[in-house]
C-alpha cells in the first residue's frame, strides 16, 4: 500500500477522531494524547505541510 502525502495539520484532525486529544504545543510540533486501557499513548506530530514517509509511519504504528 502507497502512504499518501498529508500535512501534519491533516494528521491532527485524524487522530482527534480517533480519540486523541493535543495537550500543548512546542514551537512547530503538536503533542497529542489518548488514554486507554493499556495506558497513556503519546504522540509528537510536526505541523509540516508535507510528512515525510518515515514520520508518517512512525506516527500510524
Amino acid at each position: 500500500m502507497k502512504l499518501p502525502i498529508i500535512s501534519g495539520i491533516n494528521v491532527v484532525k485524524i487522530l482527534n477522531k480517533s480519540g486523541f486529544s493535543v495537550t500543548r504545543q512546542s514551537g512547530s510540533h503538536m503533542i497529542l494524547v489518548k488514554e486507554g486501557l493499556e495506558g497513556k499513548r503519546t504522540v509528537v506530530v510536526p505541523k509540516h505541510r508535507e510528512l515525510a514517509k518515515g514520520t508518517l509511519l512512525s506516527i500510524i504504528s
